[in-house]
């Protein structure tokens, strides 16, 4: 080995990579032909059982642990991007994988009903009059799961909640209703939330005993009222009802964390504006219907699959969007009720539902996972 040159050895190796893409490029002319011939018979361009003996045998050629793992890993690459071109030679052909969602011109938000949780000032019924309009009609109901069984039962066009925000992250419970319920993602906007210290019109910070608001908003403005060791924080289930309790209740040793206008609304005065400490505090807020449709243009895609509870798992689903060129945006994980220590992921990816490399990735991952749901696309 000391007398090998490597310049040498460099050169020998550019030949076989020279013959290794001469193989390739004549193994896709003939993965052409295979899509030609499933165009004409209308057989499914995934075929799990094939690639899986293929990934054995290949596996069994190779000599060593670590050279048949990455003959394993290498063939079921090359057999992504077959699948990849072979979507796109359908798609050419006005074929795309029927994945159960219609496209639509727009998103109809005229004579529609949208409703949202908590009571008015909450931040969802700003974030739905962002969206929908003021003149839209609306109305609230006391938890985010009823709003998810309106809309699922035919009695409001459009639900609004939020599911995650810039300085607390995930509204876990929420991403819970996406799977519980059967409604689909529509739509997106984002509210810029700021919080205030709201108590009543003749209350001083110094009356303050006990503090109410929603968990995400106490957890946003936690560093501004920790510097008030005496003050307790009690969580409620919205920060408008926070608001509405403090008039209610007309103590002056209590105060909500909430919006200013909630303060306006329940007659309350500001004792401390902005105590969020994220300053470009912002919530996202979904929009959902019962259909599964999407508007032209849409260029984001949600959705959930629960990986097999065994090593690697998590990477080969994930290596379906790295495989297609696919940019994840966003990974959530939730456990599985009932099932101690496995999880189920939520996952954003940019791109649209009629293209070839997000067909064979979302194809990929349904076809390797123990469940998948494409939430929407918007």
């Amino acid at each position: 080995m000391k007398n090998l040159d490597l310049q040498e050895i460099r050169k020998k190796l550019d030949g076989i990579d020279a013959r290794l893409v001469e193989l390739f490029q004549e193994r896709m002319r003939l993965c052409c032909d295979v899509a030609e011939y499933k165009l004409e018979t209308g057989k499914a361009v995934y075929d799990g059982k094939r690639e899986k003996e293929k990934l054995e045998a290949v596996e069994s050629m190779a000599g060593g642990d670590f050279n048949r793992q990455a003959v394993r890993e290498l063939f079921t690459q090359m057999m992504t991007v077959s699948r990849k071109r072979q979507y796109q030679i359908l798609a050419d052909h006005g074929q795309t994988v029927d994945l159960g969602f219609e496209e639509i011109p727009f998103l109809k938000t005229e004579g529609v009903r949208v409703v949202y949780q908590g009571v008015e000032g909450a931040y969802s019924h700003g974030a739905a009059i962002q969206f929908f309009g003021e003149q839209t009609d609306m109305y609230h109901v006391p938890s985010w799961e009823d709003a998810m069984v309106e809309v699922e039962e035919g009695r409001a066009d459009y639900a609004v909640l939020p599911i995650e925000n810039s300085s607390a992250g995930a509204v876990s419970n929420n991403y819970d209703l996406l799977i519980k319920h059967s409604n689909y993602i529509v739509a997106e906007t984002q509210l810029a939330v700021t919080h205030a210290l709201l108590g009543l019109p003749d209350a001083q910070l110094s009356d303050i005993e006990t503090v109410y608001s929603h968990p995400q908003a106490l957890m946003q403005c936690s560093r501004y009222l920790n510097s008030h060791r005496k003050w307790r924080q009690i969580s409620v289930e919205n920060t408008a009802v926070a608001a509405r309790k403090i008039t209610d209740d007309g103590l002056k040793s209590q105060a909500a964390v909430a919006s200013e206008i909630a303060g306006k609304l329940y007659g309350l005065k500001v004792l401390a504006p902005a105590i969020n400490h994220n300053k470009d505090n912002v919530t996202r807020f979904i929009i959902l219907a019962p259909r599964a449709v999407y508007c032209e243009g849409a260029g984001k895609i949600s959705l959930c699959f629960e990986a097999p509870h065994k090593s690697g798992s998590l990477y080969n689903m994930l290596g379906n969007f790295i495989y297609n060129q696919v940019n994840m945006l966003r990974i959530e994980s939730r456990p599985i009720e009932g099932r101690s220590w496995e999880y189920r992921f939520f996952v954003d990816v940019e791109g649209s539902l009629r293209d070839g490399a997000v067909q064979n990735a979302l194809k990929g991952i349904a076809a390797e996972a123990a469940s998948m749901r494409i939430l929407g696309t918007y």
